[in-house]
C-alpha cells in the first residue's frame, strides 16, 4: 500500500520538441500547486480517482478558497475598481460644460408628470437658467407661478424658483435654445400645428413621449419635423427607464438620448447629464423609439398576468416573448439588436413591466382584474401611451412581416375582441418552436 502513496503524474518537456505556434500560450487562471504532496487514491483497478486529487493531509472542502487565494481575489477586484475610478474622474474633468454655461432658456410643451419632473431637473442644473412650461390648464399654470407647484402631479414637490409657466406659446418660445416635447403622441401632431408659426427652425427638439400615431404609425421623429413643415427640425429622442417621481427625488437614473446628428446628441448630454442622471448616447432614432412605444402595449400585458394572478412564472415567460418580439419588428424597421437590450429596451421593458409605478401596467392589472377599459381610462388623470400604441401594432407586424402574439393579444383586448383569459389560452396553445 505504500507505494499507492508515492506521488504520480510525472511531468518531462521533451527538449526537442518545437511547436509551430508563433505565439505564447499564458494559464493566468491555473491553481496554485499545493504546497505539500498530493496522492491519489485508486479505484480497484488501479485507475486514479480524480475526485480524491486533495493534499496530503487537507480534510476541508477542496472548492474553499485558501487565504491567500481570498486575498489575491480580493487584490485583483480592488485594483480594477481603483482603475475605474481613475478612469471616470479623468472623463469627468476632461468633459465640457460649455453647453450649459451658454444655455439661457429651455422651453417644455406639457406640464405632465415627466414634463414637469424634467423641468425641474433642468432648473437645478443651472440657476440663472429660465426654464418655461407650455401649459394648457390655467390651474396648473397658476400652481406653479403663484406657489411653485404643480398641484396636479406632484402637490408635494417644490419647484425650482426659475421654472415658470405660461399658457402663450409665442412667450414661452420666444428665446429658446431647447425645447422638452412632453405632450402625448396622439396629441402631438394637432399641438405642434397650432405652435408651427412660432417655432425656431433650428431650435432642438427632445422628445420625452413615447408611442406611435394610431392612424399613421409614425413615430415622433416623424411628426415633429412633419407637423411644424420642417424637415430639417433638429430631433433628439430621450428614452430609458424612467419614474418622473424618482427622477424629482434625485434618485439614481440613466437615460439614453438618440440623434442622427452626434454632435447635437453630445450636447443634449452635456445639458442634462448631472450626478444622479446618466445620459449615454445613441444614433440608433429607430431602435429607440420603437423600444419606447411598444414597452408600454407589453406593459399591459405584464399587467394582465399579475391582475389574473398567473404567477412569475408566466410573467417572466411573457416579459421575455415580448423582448424577442420587439427586437424582431425593431430590426426590421432598421434598429440595432444590440439598442433592444440595452437601456433604452430592456432597461425601459424591466422597469414598466414589473413596477406598479407604471401606468401602463396599472391598466392592464385592472383589466386582468375584469374592470372594463372605458371605465379604467375614464378614472385616470394621465395618458396610458400603450391602449393606443396597441392599434398600432397589428397594422406594424402586417407591413413588416412580423410575428408579434403577444402585442397582438393586448391590441385585440383594447379593441374588446378578445376577453384576457382567452388570450392566455390561445398564446398557450401557440405551436412549440424551436428558439432563435
Amino acid at each position: 500500500m505504500e507505494a499507492l502513496l508515492e506521488p504520480v503524474f510525472v511531468f518531462k518537456l521533451n527538449p526537442s520538441f518545437t511547436s509551430k505556434n508563433p505565439y505564447t500560450v499564458h494559464f493566468p487562471n491555473l491553481p496554485k500547486i499545493p504546497s505539500k504532496p498530493l496522492v491519489v487514491a485508486t479505484c480497484c483497478a488501479g485507475t486514479p480517482s480524480p475526485s480524491t486529487l486533495l493534499p496530503q493531509d487537507s480534510d476541508q472542502n477542496p472548492l474553499q478558497l485558501s487565504p491567500d487565494r481570498t486575498r489575491d481575489r480580493r487584490k485583483v477586484a480592488r485594483i480594477a475598481w481603483e482603475k475605474l475610478v481613475r478612469w471616470s474622474r479623468s472623463w469627468r474633468s476632461k468633459a465640457k460644460t460649455d453647453v450649459l454655461e451658454r444655455t439661457k432658456k429651455v422651453v417644455v410643451l406639457g406640464g405632465g408628470s415627466f414634463g414637469t419632473a424634467m423641468a425641474a431637473h433642468v432648473a437645478n442644473r443651472k440657476a440663472q437658467m429660465e426654464v418655461s412650461m407650455l401649459v394648457r390648464d390655467p390651474a396648473v399654470c397658476r400652481s406653479i407661478n403663484e406657489n411653485h407647484f404643480n398641484y396636479k402631479y406632484f402637490p408635494e414637490h417644490k419647484l425650482p424658483e426659475n421654472v415658470t409657466a405660461t399658457s402663450d406659446a409665442k412667450t414661452a418660445l420666444l428665446g429658446a435654445d431647447y425645447c422638452l416635447h412632453a405632450v402625448p403622441v396622439q396629441f402631438s401632431t394637432s399641438f405642434l400645428e397650432g405652435i408651427a408659426e412660432h417655432v425656431d427652425p433650428g431650435l432642438p427638439f427632445i422628445s420625452l413621449s413615447k408611442g406611435l400615431e394610431l392612424n399613421t404609425l409614425r413615430m415622433m421623429s416623424q411628426i415633429i419635423p412633419q407637423a411644424l413643415k420642417n424637415p430639417r427640425q433638429p430631433f433628439i429622442a430621450l428614452s430609458g427607464p424612467s419614474f418622473a417621481l424618482e427622477l424629482m427625488n434625485k434618485l439614481p437614473t440613466a437615460m439614453v438620448v438618440a440623434s442622427k446628428d452626434k454632435k447635437l446628441a453630445h450636447a443634449v448630454q452635456q445639458l442634462l447629464s448631472c450626478s444622479h442622471l446618466r445620459i449615454s448616447t445613441s444614433r440608433d432614432v429607430t431602435g429607440v423609439e420603437i423600444a419606447g412605444a411598444l414597452k408600454n402595449v407589453l406593459a399591459i400585458a405584464a399587467g394582465i398576468v399579475e391582475g389574473m394572478n398567473l404567477g412569475n412564472n408566466s410573467m417572466a415567460a411573457l416579459v421575455a416573448q415580448g423582448c424577442s418580439e420587439i427586437r424582431w419588428l425593431a430590426t426590421k424597421m432598421g434598429g440595432k439588436p444590440a439598442t433592444i437590450t440595452g437601456l433604452s429596451g430592456t432597461g425601459d421593458i424591466v422597469l414598466t413591466c414589473f413596477v406598479n409605478l407604471s401606468r401602463n401596467k396599472r391598466v392592464g392589472v385592472r383589466l386582468g382584474s375584469g374592470e372594463k377599459l372605458e371605465d379604467i381610462l375614464s378614472s385616470m388623470n394621465q395618458v396610458a401611451e400603450g391602449v393606443s400604441t396597441a392599434g398600432a401594432v397589428i397594422a406594424l407586424a402586417q407591413k413588416y412581416n412580423v410575428k408579434m402574439p403577444v402585442l397582438t393579444a393586448v391590441a385585440r383586448i383594447m379593441d374588446s375582441e378578445l376577453t384576457p383569459k382567452k388570450a392566455v389560452l390561445e398564446l398557450m396553445s401557440l405551436p412549440q418552436v424551436e428558439e432563435v
